[in-house]
């Protein structure tokens, strides 16, 4: 006893190792302040000690101003074009080509016309039309010689007004020209020079002053309880930028190291307790634990990571995708507590604390509310949709409390990173694969998958075994019923139910249930020989289950649902015809092991109990309570249920329930009177 006793306390001390070792690595990825760890709000009271400034530094303008003051220097910019000479002489080159019929006189005026148009400078009407759109009416044009001279856009043509133009000076001329298509040796001459003008607005930007003063060394910026006025808003948010510029604190001081392993191990070791009190199921296996921690861990990461190296809001990052998965392996309290434990942690590093826990604590209520009874894989879907607008009615009603005047004032940008982190929870459904083949964990999502019996080893179950998959679905109904009243995982016994008696495909005529006209061919065996093929449909379904990779916790309700209980009816046939013998118990016996569940024990009572239910002559309360009460009992005589932390509490919860339904299933029906034909 006290050797088993030692064993238990090294379990649980090297198990309270992965949480301590969890409490260091976070603490360890904790980004080092490069800023001022103060929260403040404009128009709000100062709740830190006197402020003052540690070094010089400049007051920077927000992004706005500067955008702003953009906008009004770039407002009277001219931009430039070059006047390209060449082309002018190709083209009056191709005109005379064309013209050479034409008398000596014709020529001249007509290439003296073209000459003009083209000093007057041809541009393209998209340039005209955009410049007139940012309501320009000049232009500065480059020559050849690099001189340039400001023409003003009236003055200029384009292609089409050009050529109105020339037509319109000598109408009676050009009327008998229409076969030169004259139109066709009118090309833009002035184009846009990108280079030039992005090299003058940059000079027109570089006398821009991105600050508005300085704040020297040692000057008070604000106290304890004073308003945080726009002015000193400025200069605290300077100082912060300041701060991240020049790397100011690249190490932590002792003391707030110290802080933050306090913290971290309080929150870690809530975690601990909760598991090792409440969820002792959880904290029985290493893999769960490790799942946990490494779950945690991997959102501590990312977010450092993020507020480290990247310019992103944190808020792209999915901080639901651990409360969903472990809602998905394990249940809803522990996702949600180790939800909020993360979060409590997380809020020792991110900026507005406050408003980070109130998202995510909403959101990952939400995310578990949704994933109570998880009966179908949309619901993944479902629920990042409805993270989402928990996080806009949240983020919402946040915004507003800060004081916001008017919706322009409102940040809208965070909801952007919002709906992109509630889509990456949707990240879920492949971390789930990978998870349950690494940890050897089965998730609700794929119990839902087990339970389809369409599925094909279901459709050659119900096909070569039809008894004993009718008695299967009684099985897996009556358990489902039976795991609900005493809060066990009452799909993860459905799914067992339906697959506990699969090795009775191989040979289905050794069972009752599947036998036609009454022959019994176990008849034909001795009682021992008998009892062993029925007994190998146990380990025939072991071997069919993972032939068919099937879950080895659904494996376990195979191996399981007998236990070590004895094949009763060869069991007692052999000592009824050999009174002087004693039988060997091994040869009758089921090899085991016993239930080591709750669920495994609900499994093996309802299949005794659904079997022998089916074998009574007459179904009465009395004798399907007695057959209730008599196969339970005797499989609490038979130390069955050893191994399962199964209570007496609910071992009577099941005897009522599968009483009630059974009952309900038997319950005698009305007699159809006959149509009386004589009258």
């Amino acid at each position: 006893m006290k050797s088993n006793s030692n064993k238990k306390s090294v379990q649980v001390f090297l198990k309270m190792l992965i949480f301590i070792a969890l409490a260091a690595a976070v603490i360890e990825f904790f980004p080092n302040s490069d800023k001022l760890n103060y929260h403040f709000e404009s128009d709000k009271p100062w709740s830190y000690e006197l402020l003052t400034a540690p070094f010089n530094f400049p007051v920077y303008k927000t992004d706005k101003e500067i955008e702003n003051e953009q906008q009004q220097l770039l407002s009277s910019f001219i931009p430039y074009f070059s006047l390209d000479t060449t082309v002018e002489k190709e083209e009056i080159q191709n005109l005379k080509n064309s013209l050479s019929n034409e008398d000596e006189q014709t020529q001249q005026l007509v290439i003296k016309q073209f000459s003009a148009v083209y000093q007057r400078g041809i541009m393209s009407a998209d340039d005209i039309k955009n410049l007139g759109k940012n309501n320009l009416t000049q232009i500065n044009c480059i020559y050849p010689n690099r001189e340039y001279k400001r023409l003003n856009l009236s003055n200029l043509y384009t292609q089409k007004t050009a050529y109105e133009a020339i037509l319109n000076a000598q109408p009676q001329i050009y009327s008998m020209m229409n076969d030169y298509n004259l139109n066709l040796y009118l090309t833009e001459n002035l184009k846009y020079d990108s280079l030039a003008s992005e090299s003058s607005k940059n000079e027109l930007l570089k006398g821009l002053s991105k600050t508005t003063g300085m704040v020297l060394a040692g000057e008070k910026i604000i106290d304890k309880g004073e308003i945080v006025t726009p002015q000193i808003f400025e200069k605290i948010r300077s100082l912060n930028i300041e701060y991240e510029q020049r790397n100011v604190s690249t190490h932590k001081s002792p003391l707030e190291t110290i802080g933050e392993i306090i913290l971290v191990l309080s929150f870690i070791t809530l975690l601990f307790l909760y598991i090792y009190v409440f969820r002792p199921q959880i904290f029985d296996r290493y893999g769960n634990l490790f799942l946990i921690a490494l779950m945690i861990l991997l959102i501590v990461v990312l977010t450092s990571v993020i507020i480290k190296f990247s310019t992103f809001s944190i808020y792209v990052l999915p901080f639901t995708i651990l409360p969903v998965i472990i809602r998905v392996f394990f249940d809803s309290r522990t996702a949600l507590y180790s939800h909020i434990v993360t979060v409590l942690i997380l809020t020792l590093i991110v900026d507005n604390p406050f408003q980070f826990a109130i998202l995510q604590i909403t959101a990952g209520m939400t995310a578990v509310a949704n994933m109570k009874d998880l009966t179908q894989r949309s619901q993944l879907a479902q629920t990042a949709l409805y993270v989402f607008i928990c996080y806009f009615v949240t983020y919402i009603g946040l915004e507003f409390i800060r004081d916001t005047h008017s919706l322009a004032n409102v940040h809208w940008l965070p909801l952007v990173f919002l709906l992109i982190s509630s889509f990456l929870t949707l990240f879920a459904y492949i971390l789930i694969y990978f998870i349950e083949k690494i940890f050897g964990l089965v998730s609700s999502i794929t119990l839902v998958e087990l339970t389809n019996i369409n599925s094909d080893l279901m459709i050659e179950f119900a096909e070569k075994a039809p008894g004993s998959f009718q008695h299967s679905l009684q099985v897996s109904n009556l358990a489902t019923e039976a795991a609900k009243a005493i809060n066990a995982n009452a799909l993860l016994v459905r799914a067992g139910a339906l697959f506990h008696d699969i090795g009775k495909i191989l040979h289905p005529e050794y069972f009752i249930e599947n036998q036609e006209n009454g022959k019994n061919v176990l008849l034909q065996f001795d009682y021992a020989e008998a009892a062993q093929l029925i007994i190998n449909h146990v380990a025939d379904g072991v071997q069919i289950a993972k032939r068919h990779h099937i879950p080895d916790q659904i494996i376990n309700f195979i191996s399981t649902h007998h236990g070590t209980s004895k094949t009763r009816y060869f069991y007692n046939s052999f000592i009824n015809a050999n009174p002087n013998v004693v039988p060997d118990d091994a040869v009758f016996s089921y090899h085991g092991p016993r239930p080591n569940t709750k669920e495994t024990a609900i499994l093996m009572m309802v299949d005794a109990v659904e079997a022998r239910s089916r074998s009574l002559k007459q179904y009465t309360n009395d004798t399907i309570e007695t057959t209730v009460e008599d196969m339970i009992d005797c499989q609490i005589a038979e130390g069955q249920f050893k191994e399962a932390p199964i209570s007496f509490l609910d071992v009577e919860k099941v005897r009522s329930i599968l009483k009630e339904k059974i009952k309900n299933i038997y319950h005698s029906r009305i007699t159809y009177p006959e149509v009386n034909h004589s009258q």
